[in-house]
């Protein structure tokens, strides 16, 4: 968008130049294409507030690329924010990964021989159905990343713009939760089946983090493979609380169903796999931070009961959990035919067109007249929850 019109959405909708609280954090979570609609968000609180500050800034998955550019980005909050609505907005299938037939073709013929093989004699190893080297291409120049380093993060640091960032992988060698955190003061924590280690973070880090499981490659750290980070965060939430937020935007990409509409039906007949890897991956990505918002708002009703003393190690945090007023999936079908011809003919043999809400294809799929679409549905949802952010912004814990 150009400036003058960015400059005269600022100042229709009212826009507030203020740093923001400095115990806010933002958490973004997985989603793959979804992602986008993290943006559409991001892009009205940007107008809203062109100079606020993120102390900290947690993503996972598809979130970590949105967490890597706000935290990297050495301008204003509006400037990065404009420069990831260019990013998600221009975004095709072919910057994330290859699609061309022979491509598409020669991975297929390597998953096969693989699985025939039955571990007996040399045959070309697998690492994912996709080649994803077209993304870690794109996110090196987008992210200005120098010999791999995101050094934009540094810089905020250096200057007390950010106080911490963390994205968070799942080690295929260990099966633990990691997260990697670049940060001022921050210790590294340890809890049963997740850890954090400090670090300078890097475009492997992002790749990692958003690795679709089987789909994207694992990405090498040091000596250990790593994939999607949402595999095996329970705790979505607990990253920003570690940081030291006390004050919590959480953006999801779960449209909250109705209890009519949970109960209709998506396919007709058996599943396909398009359908079983949809509920799968839903599972993974979207379900386990609203347990994490419950337990969250249990725990501050708690304290609220006793008397301060009592608190301990505790105290509350605020969380503001904001999430799509439509199904996202949905809105997948109306952009499906667009995709580049041999991937769709891959997507549709899983079975994508004999669903409703094809959630599987949601994730992967990366064109940009459904990327702007989502951009423009959270944008939308934002805006009509205008009042309730700015209280939360403003409101003394």
């Amino acid at each position: 968008m150009k400036a003058d019109s960015a400059d005269r959405l600022q100042e229709l909708s009212g826009a507030i130049r203020t740093p923001g609280p400095r115990d806010l954090g933002i958490v973004m979570g997985g989603g793959g294409a979804r992602a986008a609609y993290q943006v559409g968000f991001l892009r009205f609180l940007a107008r809203r507030y062109p100079e606020l500050q993120i102390p900290y800034i947690t993503g996972v998955s598809a979130g970590a690329i949105n967490a890597a550019l706000l935290a990297s980005h050495h301008g204003t909050f509006l400037q990065a924010v404009e420069e990831l609505s260019q990013l998600w907005g221009n975004l095709t299938v072919e910057d994330v990964f290859r699609v061309d037939t022979r491509s598409l073709a020669a991975n297929g013929i390597r998953w096969l021989m693989q699985l025939v093989s039955g571990g007996i004699g040399r045959v070309p190893q697998v690492r994912g159905l996709v080649d994803t080297h077209p993304l870690q291409e794109y996110l090196t120049e987008v992210l200005h990343a120098v010999h791999g380093e995101l050094t934009g993060i540094q810089y905020n640091l250096e200057r007390d713009r950010l106080k911490a960032v963390a994205l968070t992988t799942t080690s295929y060698s260990t099966g633990q939760s990691v997260t990697w955190v670049q940060g001022s003061h921050i210790s590294e924590w340890e809890r049963p089946q997740r850890k954090a280690h400090r670090t300078v973070l890097t475009v492997d880090h992002v790749m990692a983090s958003s690795a679709l499981p089987l789909f994207f490659p694992a990405i090498q750290l040091g000596d250990a493979w790593y994939g999607d980070g949402g595999l095996r965060l329970a705790a979505p939430l607990s990253p920003a609380l570690h940081l030291g937020a006390r004050r919590i935007i959480a953006i999801s990409t779960r449209y909250d169903r109705s209890a009519e509409e949970a109960e209709e039906h998506s396919t007709l007949g058996y599943p396909p796999p398009a359908q079983v890897a949809g509920v799968l991956l839903n599972s993974i990505f979207l379900d386990l931070l609203d347990h994490d918002a419950l337990r969250l708002e249990q725990v501050n009703r708690l304290l609220a009961d006793l008397p301060r003393d009592k608190w301990e190690n505790l105290e509350p945090v605020r969380l503001l959990t904001l999430r799509p007023s439509c199904d996202l999936g949905n809105l997948a079908n109306e952009h499906e035919a667009r995709l580049p011809r041999g991937f769709r003919f891959l997507t549709r043999g899983l079975g994508t067109k004999h669903t409703r809400s094809p959630d599987f294809l949601s994730l992967v799929l990366f064109q940009p007249d459904y990327l702007r679409t989502l951009i423009e549905v959270g944008e939308a949802d934002a805006m009509a929850q205008a009042d309730k952010i700015s209280e939360f912004l403003n409101e003394n814990i």
